[in-house]
């Protein structure tokens, strides 16, 4: 049979993109859709706007910080339109090269929804079917949303960066780094925030200790910090504020809700049942090692599996399907001592496994710490301190595990992630002269 496209993709996030490019790379006739914007989560409403808001927000500090160095920034204001529409800016001109790079890879992009209609067929929003020997489903997830009364009042992730003004009052809900993120941005951007999570911990998957350490710098910031909160509703007030209810007297008065609780696979729609692909119960797409389904032709790559939800991770993802079947190269991803960071204020990062989850796993495990204070803060006047901790297995005295909180974290960890992804011993380290003065000198004069 004659199909009109080697490959199909649905989404053109990072790893849908990538994916199409290196499939046609490898000579495959290949086409994208794509319902929103070419570039997905992370380009359009995530780590980029995000990232861009972080550092916007954090010259608040920096302004203050200043004057002990000498500059007078007297009469320095903030205007959100400003940052909001030069952020909007990016995006658009990043969504562009994403569309640039398809076209020169040669891969049709139809900007409309698709869904699939049977085997090696998918139908388009216009009603048009196109057929496909292979299709890659990489739709990527989508913010949850909690279904109690007055939810349509509150917004997610994929709104807040058109805000027309910055509300005086924000309570987030969540315990993730998007919760943490934002809750650093507003805050430094002069909103009274209050995060609250029903749980007893925030952001699990991380260290513990580090994440101690975030908590109380952030309420040291002013950040509003309330553990075990039942979020039961939201009430429209007469003056047009939002009144968070608990049930327990502890009710909170706002003018914008962020609920930032979790992500799920975007896949109700997809017709996915009409083929018979599997997934499990929160809709994420059962892949194997190669990204196969349970359905021949059929693939998924990214978010909508919920493995790993990162974009370097969907990127390498998309790639290793496209070695594996148009570049006879099969390849599979190593899940491994992936780094992470949460940009919050301060940032933290780690890699590798958590002084908990190496004590469950290990039988002799040392951990070497460093609590100092950075160089700026300290003329600066500032009291916040950062920790590095690692972990290191006794036995072998390889290093399984770094996690820092401080400024640059993010950016001193991804060099270090190299290390514990090679197996290198805290003796390496302990070898390796210090660069001086810096903050990641730290990481090899652990004690």
């Amino acid at each position: 049979m004659a199909f009109d496209f080697d490959l199909f993709v649905i989404g053109a996030g990072s790893g849908g993109v990538r994916a199409a490019r290196i499939a046609s790379s490898h000579g495959a006739r290949v086409a994208v859709a794509e319902e929103y914007r070419v570039g997905g989560t992370c380009v359009i409403r995530g780590c980029v706007p995000k990232k861009l808001l972080v550092y916007g927000s954090h010259f608040a500090e920096d302004l203050a910080d200043a004057r002990r160095f000498g500059w007078n920034t007297e009469g320095a204001t903030f205007d959100w339109p400003t940052l909001r529409d030069n952020v909007a800016a990016e995006v658009d001109r990043l969504e562009g090269l994403y569309g640039q790079t398809l076209g020169n890879a040669r891969v049709e992009i139809f900007r409309q929804r698709a869904v699939i209609a049977g085997p090696n067929l998918i139908r388009l929003a216009d009603g048009s079917e196109v057929s496909a020997a292979h299709i890659l489903i990489a739709t990527g997830a989508w913010p949850s949303v909690p279904g109690i009364p007055g939810a349509e009042y509150g917004i997610t992730s994929n709104e807040v960066f058109q805000l027309d003004q910055l509300p005086k009052r924000a309570v987030i809900a969540g315990a993730g780094y998007i919760a943490n993120e934002f809750a650093g941005i507003f805050n430094e951007l002069g909103v009274a925030v209050t995060l609250v999570t029903r749980g007893d911990r925030m952001l699990r998957s991380y260290d513990q200790e580090i994440v101690e350490k975030l908590v109380g710098i952030s309420r040291e910031k002013g950040i509003d910090i309330r553990f075990d909160f039942q979020f039961k509703a939201i009430r429209k007030q007469a003056d047009g504020a939002l009144l968070v209810e608990s049930g327990a007297g502890d009710d909170i008065e706002t003018d914008l809700v962020l609920f930032a609780i979790g992500r799920v696979p975007k896949t109700p729609g997809l017709g996915l049942e009409q083929v018979g692909v599997a997934v499990d119960k929160d809709g994420a797409v059962i892949v194997d090692d190669h990204n196969r389904t349970n359905v021949s032709g059929i693939y998924a790559v990214g978010d909508v599996t919920n493995r790993v939800q990162l974009t370097p991770v969907a990127i390498r993802e998309g790639h290793a399907f496209a070695d594996t079947v148009f570049g006879n190269n099969p390849r599979t991803i190593d899940y491994g001592a992936i780094p992470t960071a949460v940009f919050a204020n301060p940032p933290i990062a780690g890699v590798g496994l958590t002084e908990d989850e190496a004590r469950a796993t290990l039988g002799d495990v040392k951990v070497y710490k460093s609590d100092f204070r950075a160089m700026k803060n300290v003329l600066a006047g500032r009291s916040e301190r950062a920790l590095y901790k690692m972990v290191v297995d006794g036995a072998s005295d390889k290093v399984v595990g770094l996690h820092l909180i401080g400024p640059d974290s993010a950016e001193i960890l991804q060099a270090a992630a190299i290390a514990v992804k090679a197996g290198l011993t805290k003796q390496a380290f302990d070898d390796t002269v210090a660069l001086h003065p810096s903050m990641a000198e730290e990481l090899v004069l652990l004690k």
